[in-house]
């Protein structure tokens, strides 16, 4: 993978373009796709954006979401698409699995995969240029480096300030994650100063969920946490018929996670979501238990060391008892946590 600096003299040479980004979008992936969306199409480029599956309504309002294509429904036109585009950008992902049934058709694609992305161990080899970078707080803020890095610093315009500031404030947990550095607080005075008004960012993001939810997750947090104070862990387990019986729909589950990490002593948070295909995990950590490590040994998955992911196709019940016993192998870090 060469530096994606090396692209920076193409930017001006008009170019079908595609960007993509994981699965089942958060702000981040979804703020930073649509925040280089236009940056592209200043310089004449025709961008198409194509996400691997559907996303949750609160991410609707982000300028340029309406444009976005959803391949699971139509990918047909998304393959034609993808066919003909010189660029593929790929954004807040680094191994092409992480697109779910999108992944074999990027694989194969005539054009150069370009990667833009934070998380740990990506896989190199199937990408032209690229920018990996697990110290930054976000993709969104890698993407706001691209943009000053190719001297065009001046294109950023409100739809970019705010999709970029949207994955920004997510992903830092609204700037509480040790990764919210002094460049981050730098960057967003710079989108303060090109007109970025940040209070309807957080409504668009946080003051729009249904009745339901809060219902779901006042059930969640009653009926279906543990906590284990000798490992200083908490555990949610949401069973399907939870999400069936709220209605929840994509995107209603997001940050759930962080919950328990409120709790006095949690060093590790963890929920396990039965999504009937799949079970889906997520992981949050304090401190120096590192769960992007625990993710790939236990659940075939990864992330960042204080955040994230996995899955299983077992039961869950099974599930749940595999991350005790892991939770349990992992006591002597687990339990000696420093308050």
């Amino acid at each position: 993978m060469q530096s994606i600096d090396n692209i920076y003299s193409q930017l001006t040479s008009p170019k079908k373009i595609v960007i993509t980004m994981h699965q089942k979008p958060d702000a981040d992936a979804m703020g930073s796709t649509l925040g280089l969306y236009h940056f592209l199409t200043q310089f004449g480029h025709e961008t198409s954006v194509i996400s691997p599956t559907n996303w949750a309504a609160f991410l609707s309002w982000m300028p340029g979401c309406k444009t976005v294509l959803d391949y699971e429904r139509d990918t047909e036109k998304a393959n034609a698409i993808l066919e003909e585009a010189a660029w593929i950008f790929c954004l807040d992902f680094n191994v092409l699995g992480r697109t779910k049934r999108m992944a074999d058709k990027l694989l194969t694609v005539k054009g150069d995969r370009i990667l833009i992305d934070h998380h740990q161990e990506p896989q190199t080899e199937v990408f032209a240029y690229g920018m990996s970078d697990t110290a930054k707080s976000s993709t969104a803020e890698m993407v706001f480096d691209f943009i000053v890095g190719s001297g065009h610093v001046d294109k950023i315009n409100s739809d970019i300030a705010q999709c970029i500031y949207a994955g920004v404030m997510t992903d830092t947990g609204s700037f509480r994650f040790p990764s919210t550095s002094a460049s981050v607080h730098r960057m967003v005075a710079e989108l303060k100063e090109r007109g970025l008004d940040h209070s309807p960012v957080h409504e668009a993001l946080y003051d729009n969920f249904s009745e339901n939810r809060f219902r779901f997750i006042g059930n969640v947090l009653m009926n279906r946490m543990e906590v284990f104070y000798e490992y200083n862990t908490a555990l949610i387990a949401v069973p399907a018929q939870d999400l069936v019986k709220y209605d929840i729909k994509t995107g209603d589950t997001e940050g759930l996670v962080n919950y328990p990490l409120s709790i006095e002593g949690i060093k590790l948070a963890a929920i396990i979501i039965d999504r009937g295909e799949e079970r889906k995990c997520s992981f949050r950590s304090k401190g120096d238990f590192d769960v992007n490590s625990f993710a790939r040994k236990y659940f075939g998955g990864g992330g960042h060391f204080n955040a994230a992911g996995g899955q299983s196709k077992e039961p869950l019940e099974t599930v749940v008892e595999d991350f005790k016993k892991a939770m349990k192998e992992n006591r002597d870090q687990l339990s000696n946590y420093k308050f």
